[in-house]
């Protein structure tokens, strides 16, 4: 028998379908790949089918096949892809979202700052690589587009932004993932200072070890060295055993110490000794042990002027700042509002099991307001919404009492504004004077508001008082 008489076996019709649908990845990946860009497939359940080879590129040999079978949660975070996370809400309305910046995780810690378009996958299409594609993730290294930055928002380990003042905190957090220089980051209480040095510390080389966090202000002088720093028994009353600190816990990992400025002068000695050479002794006993822990401090308070006053050592100061971060408080970056509170809503929503939105008033107030408490000041005030809004949509008057803004910005005052002529009077005669004003403008809110000298958000808790809501036209 002759090799022309041998026919090759026919191919099974599921075999043909895998080298149809490998070599339509192949093709498509080559085609994002000469763009620069990486894609993701997902299925109806957020869980990758396929990751193109760029991913190689930017990860190392095997980053794509490592991801397969993950869910966009888990790599992407919750913020965006979790049960009631940004994009997957928008998908899941048939939405896209271009040109948001997220850290992607891989399975061996490695995370890396990437641009990121999301959409959903069309379903009529009869040439797609797969069936089972629901969603579609394009993305690229995110210091390619960084000129853009007044995009879409970043959300990276927590942190939502879009403001060019976050922009370039994030590049320096990613400039600094390969070096364990200590850090001192500044700002307000409420801006996220804790979850800034987490990110340092989950990008940085130390990822593998421990996070170890101690708030300096939150324990009394003499409890603050053994929690730092440990104890033999016997040390004092209630030392039954020894006890390691949090400084040789963090041994190999991140040493946050939150509000060093409340530091005593005393342990400053201790821990710029930490900083120099690493050593340290426990609280009672004389043996010197090492700490390879990085230290990463922050404060809200001007450590600066605490030199000059003498209530902190110059050269601990110094040694903390290697690299000085200030994250700007929320009123000097106002871009940022709207997106963290998209993100905050959610978060607060999958914690009451709802899904509610803003109304565009309510956006106006939440702008309008200048957060002297930031982050925690906003998911504070959302908790109140989520808890009080009885319908789908969050409207100006679900929102609590904003303090520290003036009439007429749209946002309560904690306390009613003195009374101006022509305002209603708290006796039997305001629910008439209120009625009238109204009649008089036709009920246009906005109007009724500055007749009467008050707020619109006043103006619809004395329309509720009084049942006004549903007597508009």
């Amino acid at each position: 028998m002759s090799t022309a008489d041998i026919e090759p076996p026919s191919l099974t019709d599921e075999t043909r379908s895998r080298l149809e649908e490998v070599a339509a990845w192949s093709a498509v990946s080559a085609a994002f790949g000469s763009l620069g860009r990486a894609f993701i497939c997902a299925d109806a359940d957020f869980r990758i089918i396929h990751g193109s080879y760029v991913l190689d590129e930017l990860f190392g040999d095997g980053a794509a096949a490592r991801i397969e079978g993950r869910s966009l949660e888990e790599i992407f975070g919750r913020d965006l892809f979790g049960t009631s996370g940004t994009l997957r809400q928008a998908l899941t309305a048939g939405e896209r979202r271009e040109g948001w910046r997220a850290q992607l995780s891989m399975a061996d810690g490695e995370a890396r700052l990437i641009s990121l378009s999301a959409a959903p996958f069309p379903q009529n299409l009869r040439l797609a690589c797969s069936l089972r594609v629901k969603y579609v993730v394009v993305l690229r290294p995110s210091e390619q587009d960084r000129d853009d930055v007044l995009g879409a928002p970043v959300t990276v380990g927590g942190l939502v932004a879009r403001s060019p003042a976050m922009a370039r905190i994030f590049t320096l957090v990613e400039n600094l993932r390969h070096t364990e220089a200590t850090v001192l980051i500044t700002g307000e209480s409420g801006t996220g200072k804790e979850l800034l040095a987490r990110l340092i510390h989950d990008q940085s080389p130390r990822r593998q070890g421990p996070f170890v966090a101690v708030n300096c202000g939150a324990l009394p002088h003499e409890l603050l060295e053994a929690e730092m720093f440990g104890h033999a028994r016997g040390a004092f009353t209630g030392a039954v055993r020894d006890r390691i600190g949090r400084c040789e816990a963090a041994s190999d990992g991140t040493l946050f110490l939150d509000e060093v400025g409340d530091l005593p002068l005393a342990l400053q000695v201790k821990l710029l000794r930490v900083l120099q050479d690493g050593t340290f002794e426990r609280l009672g006993e004389n043996q010197t042990r090492t700490s390879r822990a990085r230290v990463v401090t922050a404060t809200h308070v001007d450590l600066s002027k605490s030199v000059r006053e003498g209530r902190f050592r110059e050269d601990l100061y110094y040694r903390l700042r290697v690299v000085p971060i200030e994250i700007p408080p929320l009123r000097r970056r106002r871009e940022d509002i709207e997106p963290l509170a998209q993100v905050l809503l959610a978060r607060v929503c999958a914690r009451h099991g709802r899904a509610l939105r803003f109304s565009p008033d309510a956006l106006r107030v939440l702008l309008g307001h200048d957060w002297p408490g930031n982050v925690r000041e906003m998911e504070n005030a959302l908790e109140y919404a989520v808890t009080v809004c009885q319908g789908q949509t969050i409207h100006p008057e679900d929102l609590p009492e904003l303090t520290g803004d003036k009439p007429g910005t749209g946002v309560a005052l904690a306390s009613p504004p003195s009374p101006r002529v022509g305002s209603p009077d708290r006796g039997t005669g305001d629910y008439e004077h209120l009625r009238s004003v109204l009649d008089a403008h036709h009920w246009r809110r906005d109007e009724a508001a500055r007749a009467l000298g008050i707020s619109r958000i006043t103006l619809w808790r004395r329309m509720r008082r009084y049942g006004m809501l549903h007597e508009e036209t």
